[in-house]
C-alpha cells in the first residue's frame, strides 16, 4: 500500500473518530464527485457518458461541489466525470477543497493536462489520477482513439517535471491477461514511477457501448492470483489495502459495502453506489438513512453479481483491517515499506 504517511495518519484519526468515537455504523471513507458528465473520449466500457445533450451541457457549481464534499465529511474526494479538465471551474473547485485539507484525487484521461496544468499548484493534498488501461496498443484500443496512451504518457511526465503527485488507475476486462496486466503496472511503477497505482475490474455497466468484454467474478480472481504472483504484488506502488488485493485474487471473500464510497454528480446523492443509478437524492443524510442497503450486493441483485469494483469492496476491507490488530499491523508494515515489504 503506497499512500503517503500523512494521509494514512489523517485517515486513519478518521476512522477511529466515526467507528470507535461516535459509533456511526455508515460513514464515507471518499467521496466520488462528478462535476460534469461531459467527455473528449468514448471509452467501450465507460457507463457514464450516456446522457440527453442538455444535461452534457451542464456543469456543477464550485459552491454545489465543494458543500457535497463537505456536507458528507469524508477526508478524500475522488474528482471524476466524464473529463473533470474540461470543466471551465475545476481548478476552483480543486483550490477549495485542498484548502479546506481535503485530500483531492483529480480523475483524467489526460487529453487536456498539459495545456490546463497551469491552473494548478502542487500540493500534498493534491494529485493527477491518470486513466491508463494498458500499454499503447492496448490503452488506445480501451478508449476508441489512437494516440490516448502517448499524449498521457506526456503529460505524466510534465507533471511529475512541475512537482505533482500522479497517480493512475488502470480498469481490467475479459480480453487482459495476467501478462498484460504485469506489463502496464511494471511500466507505471518501473518507468514512469508514478507515486500510486489504483486497480480495478471493470464493472458491467448497462448502458456501456461494449456489453462483451467485462470479467467475471472467477476470471477476476484468475486473472489477479496470476498477475500478482512472484512477488510483483508486493513491488508494485499499488494505493489499496492488503485485504482488497486478497480479495482480487481469491484469497478472501467480502460483501460489498456500498455507502462507503458515495456518489455526488449533476443530479444529487446517487442511490446506491458510483456504479448503479436507482435514484437521486438532495442530502447525504438521505442517501445514508433511507436508502435499503440490504437489498444490494452478490446473490440480492443481479447487477451485482460480477462486481469487484474497488468502490464497493475497498471500503469493505478497511473496515475489516481496522476491526484486526493483525491485518492492522500488515497495513502498516507495508505503508511504511512503499508496498515492498
Amino acid at each position: 500500500m503506497a499512500m503517503p504517511l500523512r494521509q494514512t495518519i489523517r485517515v486513519a484519526t478518521y476512522l477511529f473518530d466515526q467507528k470507535v468515537v461516535k459509533r456511526r455504523d455508515k460513514f464515507p471513507l471518499i467521496v466520488e464527485l462528478e462535476p460534469l458528465y461531459a467527455c473528449n473520449l468514448k471509452c467501450e466500457g465507460c457507463g457514464k457518458i450516456q446522457h440527453p445533450a442538455g444535461v452534457l451541457k451542464q456543469r456543477m457549481p464550485v459552491a454545489q461541489a465543494v458543500g457535497a464534499v463537505l456536507e458528507s465529511g469524508a477526508p478524500m474526494v475522488s474528482i471524476a466525470g466524464g473529463e473533470p479538465l474540461m470543466h471551465p471551474q475545476i481548478d476552483e473547485i480543486v483550490r477549495q477543497l485542498v484548502e479546506r485539507r481535503k485530500y483531492v484525487f483529480l480523475c483524467t484521461n489526460a487529453m487536456l493536462l498539459r495545456k490546463k496544468i497551469h491552473k494548478f499548484k502542487p500540493s500534498p493534498y493534491f494529485a493527477f489520477a491518470v486513466h491508463i488501461d494498458g500499454l499503447r496498443e492496448r490503452h488506445d484500443e480501451s478508449v476508441a482513439k489512437e494516440g490516448v496512451f502517448d499524449e498521457a504518457v506526456a503529460a505524466i511526465k510534465e507533471a511529475q517535471r512541475r512537482g505533482f503527485r500522479v497517480t493512475t488507475n488502470s480498469t481490467f476486462f475479459n480480453t487482459d491477461t495476467p501478462q498484460t496486466v504485469v506489463e502496464v503496472l511494471n511500466f507505471l511503477n518501473d518507468e514512469l514511477k508514478v507515486d500510486e497505482m489504483m486497480i480495478s475490474p471493470a464493472y458491467a455497466y448497462e448502458k456501456a457501448p461494449d456489453q462483451e468484454h467485462f470479467l467475471g467474478v472467477e476470471q477476476t480472481r484468475e486473472l489477479f492470483k496470476k498477475a500478482f504472483a512472484g512477488g510483483n504484488r508486493r513491488r508494485w506502488r499499488l494505493n489499496h489495502s492488503p485485504l482488497f488485493l486478497d480479495f482480487l485474487e481469491g484469497r478472501t471473500d467480502f460483501p460489498c459495502t456500498a455507502w462507503g464510497i458515495p456518489n455526488y454528480s449533476l443530479f444529487g446523492w446517487q442511490r446506491p453506489c458510483y456504479l448503479m443509478a436507482d435514484g437521486y437524492v438532495p442530502t447525504y443524510r438521505q442517501l445514508v438513512e433511507e436508502t435499503d442497503w440490504e437489498k444490494y450486493g452478490r446473490g440480492k441483485d443481479p447487477r451485482c453479481d460480477n462486481c469487484m469494483a474497488h468502490c464497493g469492496y475497498e471500503p469493505t476491507a478497511v473496515l475489516a483491517t481496522m476491526g484486526s490488530l493483525k491485518e492492522s499491523l500488515r497495513a502498516a508494515r507495508e505503508t511504511a515499506t512503499g508496498g515492498r515489504g
